[in-house]
Formats: structure tokens, C-alpha cells, sequence
């Protein structure tokens, strides 16, 4: 491993291009424990994490064989970007619900609950979150990537700025506005998004 420690990661992926396996397992070295913390800090079990891992890096093979890698100098945030959106995919494919947080800037996301749920406000709440995600996929497609990066993986602004490649006020300026998009949809499509 000597002799690669000077390589930047940019000169390393060429490297592997050009067919130096080493390079890769250098990469792979160096940069494990971020990417791997980063996938765990979202799923929160190890063999899941360890299995999204293989298959971010499954596809980094792929595409650097395949000969279509243009991220030159962000070999990392590319990484990081593959592995967020496989755990994107993991989440829907195990259909689990996200966690929705109360403040005074994403009141269109509370619920108000009577502390019994009967089956009508289990009825009223699915419907809710029905609407809800109706809304989001209509969403343009940056806006839609930062409110699913912020509510649904609960990543903080300064994560979704680095793993979209933008300022962290760009990705607040894209959640305000998602924000206020939602809530005029939801009101020009008369939905109600809480019980009253």
C-alpha cells in the first residue's frame, strides 16, 4: 500500500480504469468506514449495512468498467450518492414508513392524535400519509430529494448538502420550497392534512 499512499482517488480510479485491481482495493480501504458509518447511520442493522455496502461498491465496478464515470476529483460524494440512493431503495422495497418531525416549519406534517386510536382515526391517518406522499411525488425532483433525504432518512442539511453536491442553503432553500409547494397543492387539491 505504500506506493499508492500519494495517489489522489481521482488518479486511483484511473488507474482501475486502465486495469490496476490494487487501486480499487485502495479506495475501497480508504474510504470503508465513512461510507459504511453513513449506510449504518440510516438502516441501523449491521448485515443490512454491510450488504448495501457490497452493492454500492457492486455498482462503482460497474460503472467504472462500463466506462461512464465522469465525477472526476468526487470520487467520495459519487460513492456517497449510490449508497444513499440504495438505501432509498432498501426502505421502499421494505415499505417502512418514515418518521415525520414536529416543527413550526413542517406543520403540514403533524397529525393530531386523541391519544385512542379507533379504526376511524387509524382510517383518517392512513389516508394522510396517502395524500402526503401523492404530493411529494409531484414534486420537482431536487425538492423531492431533499424532504426525502431530511424526513424520511432524518439527515441533517449539512449530510444533504454534502451528498447532493450543493450549499447547505441551497438544500434549505429546496425543503422551504417543497414546503410551500406542498401546502398550495394540498390546498388547491382541497386535501386536508391533519385530523381537526
Amino acid at each position: 500500500m505504500q506506493s499508492y499512499a500519494h495517489l489522489t482517488d481521482a488518479h486511483l480510479v484511473n488507474n482501475y480504469i486502465h486495469g490496476d485491481e490494487k487501486s480499487l482495493e485502495i479506495l475501497v480501504y480508504k474510504h470503508k468506514s465513512k461510507i459504511y458509518n453513513f449506510i449504518f447511520s440510516k438502516v441501523f442493522d449491521r448485515d443490512i449495512a454491510e450488504d448495501i455496502f457490497q452493492e454500492t461498491f457492486i455498482k462503482v465496478i460497474k460503472t467504472l468498467k462500463n466506462g461512464v464515470y465522469n465525477e472526476e476529483g468526487k470520487f467520495l460524494s459519487w460513492v456517497m450518492r449510490i449508497s444513499h440512493n440504495l438505501v432509498i431503495d432498501f426502505f421502499r422495497k421494505s415499505n417502512r414508513m418514515p418518521k415525520f418531525e414536529a416543527s413550526d416549519d413542517y406543520d403540514v406534517f403533524q397529525f393530531i392524535k386523541d391519544g385512542s386510536p379507533n379504526a376511524e382515526n387509524k382510517m383518517i391517518d392512513n389516508q394522510v400519509i396517502k395524500d402526503l406522499q401523492n404530493l411529494i411525488l409531484k414534486l420537482p425532483e431536487d425538492q423531492k430529494e431533499v424532504l426525502n433525504m431530511r424526513l424520511y432518512r432524518d439527515m441533517s442539511f449539512k449530510e444533504i448538502a454534502e451528498i447532493t453536491g450543493v450549499s447547505i442553503n441551497t438544500a434549505l432553500g429546496r425543503m422551504r420550497y417543497a414546503i410551500i409547494n406542498m401546502r398550495k397543492m394540498a390546498q388547491e387539491n382541497k386535501i386536508i392534512l391533519s385530523q381537526e
